[in-house]
């Protein structure tokens, strides 16, 4: 996959993936563990198919070490997905994952101890900012909409509670891969095979959940948009959702790892901090989620402070820098 396909690609899937996952927690709002599970069990039909050869390449990255990525992976991805069940609006949520430059960057100070320069310490405190003022807005729509009194502040405080904590397990997930890949290489398919499969049994935890939803997903109408296409005019919708939401979850990874083969890491965040910011205009304008002028201005601060993170000021001076040293080279060429 080329870098121009991968970028169209990361767009698409990862912006459709957040659409469809819009869809299915709107029309149930505690579906997070079905709709994990399902993820979970498609990717790793296909890294086992793909990825393992159907079990007769053997991995690279020891087993144990797998293990310990698994319970934090899994704890992660069914926290984010049981975070609806407390009203978190996915605009609140798109902008609270945005922290997780945050959270990286604390995680790493604890674990690694590394130092920081004075201007991502400064975009630290941005999107610190950006997302307190988002969650205090949030809060207060939450109780004008009566939401407050089905659940409660305590409900909406847990439901912020379980982002934060998914938001530093995140991180040092990170810092645990990091580690692991300085140590062994790096085989990121290995890697999301062995998470993703390891990470199928704990879903047996919350299987009540899973078939009271399946229950839930066959009861749903037909999609009314795809009645006269052969075959999907009966399938109840919510599972045509779920379907669409894979395959475009599919889409987002694979292209994400292909974009990290052809660029740097400075401009794999920048394409992924605004494809986050066009999935939040849409959810916003589409799905008419609530946002204030607090809203704006706290999502000015995240992706600001994102921004700032990335050093793009100087990236681009260096890169301008490089490109007058060439040119100067190759008129002196010329000349001689």
């Amino acid at each position: 996959m080329g870098r121009g396909v991968a970028m169209v690609m990361v767009f698409l899937g990862c912006c459709s993936a957040a659409v469809f996952l819009e869809l299915l927690v709107t029309e149930e709002p505690s579906s997070g563990y079905t709709i994990t599970c399902a993820q979970f069990l498609f990717i790793s039909v296909e890294g086992f198919i793909f990825t393992a050869r159907l079990g007769t390449r053997p991995n690279i990255i020891p087993m144990k070490e797998y293990l310990v990525m698994v319970v934090l992976f899994f704890i992660v991805n069914v926290i984010n997905n049981l975070a609806f069940r407390f009203h978190i609006s996915m605009p609140l949520h798109m902008i609270f994952r945005c922290g997780g430059l945050v959270a990286n960057l604390m995680v790493c100070w604890l674990v690694l101890g590394r130092r920081y320069s004075l201007v991502k310490c400064v975009s630290v405190i941005m999107i610190t900012l950006g997302t307190f003022l988002t969650t205090l807005a949030s809060a207060n729509l939450s109780k004008e909409s009566g939401d407050s009194e089905e659940l409660g502040v305590a409900g909406y405080v847990t439901g912020v509670t379980l982002l934060t904590v998914a938001l530093f397990m995140s991180a040092r997930l990170g810092v645990y891969q990091e580690v692991l890949y300085i140590t062994y290489g790096k085989h990121a398919r290995e890697a999301l095979f062995y998470i993703h499969i390891l990470s199928l049994p704990g879903f047996l935890l919350t299987y009540p959940s899973i078939a009271e939803h399946v229950v839930k997903f066959n009861r749903s109408p037909p999609l009314e948009a795809v009645a006269a296409v052969p075959g999907l005019a009966t399938i109840p919708k919510l599972w045509l959702f779920l379907a669409a939401n894979i395959l475009a979850q599919y889409t987002c990874i694979s292209s994400v790892f292909s974009l990290t083969t052809h660029c740097s890491s400075l401009t794999v965040t920048l394409i992924l901090t605004l494809r986050k910011f066009v999935s939040l205009i849409f959810s916003v304008v589409y799905f008419q989620n609530p946002f204030t002028s607090w809203h704006w201005l706290g999502t000015g601060f995240v992706f600001g402070g994102t921004l700032l993170f990335s050093d793009l000021p100087a990236k681009l001076r260096d890169a301008q820098a490089r490109g007058v040293t060439t040119l100067e080279r190759e008129t002196k060429d010329k000349t001689d």
